[in-house]
């Protein structure tokens, strides 16, 4: 299997407000050429933390898709809540092995 998933790392204690910009983010990915689909996941240790796992056919598509002039603009709603206590806000894996 190929692939590559992008994980987005949020914080928040207002649950309303990251779920509604995560649906305003989604509505604006619909038909991105290559975005499989995403998810919001919140933390069972700690409620305020959230990550967005965005799943893409392929390296190349996530990248021409993140250099592209609609990226931040699409992923606008979500920037307010981005985790910045990490060294990174994000990671990029390529998928290695699946069943």
């Amino acid at each position: 299997m190929t692939g590559v998933r992008v994980l987005l790392y949020h914080t928040t204690p207002d649950t309303a407000a990251i779920e509604a910009a995560y649906h305003r983010t989604s509505e604006h990915l619909a038909g991105v050429p290559g975005l499989m689909g995403n998810e919001l996941l919140r933390s069972v240790a700690d409620p305020s933390g959230f990550v967005v796992v965005s799943s893409w056919h392929s390296l190349a598509a996530f990248m021409e898709w993140e250099r592209g002039p609609d990226h931040k603009r699409q992923t606008a709603p979500l920037r307010p809540f981005r985790d910045t206590t990490t060294s990174r806000p994000f990671d990029v894996y390529q998928v290695a092995a699946s069943y």
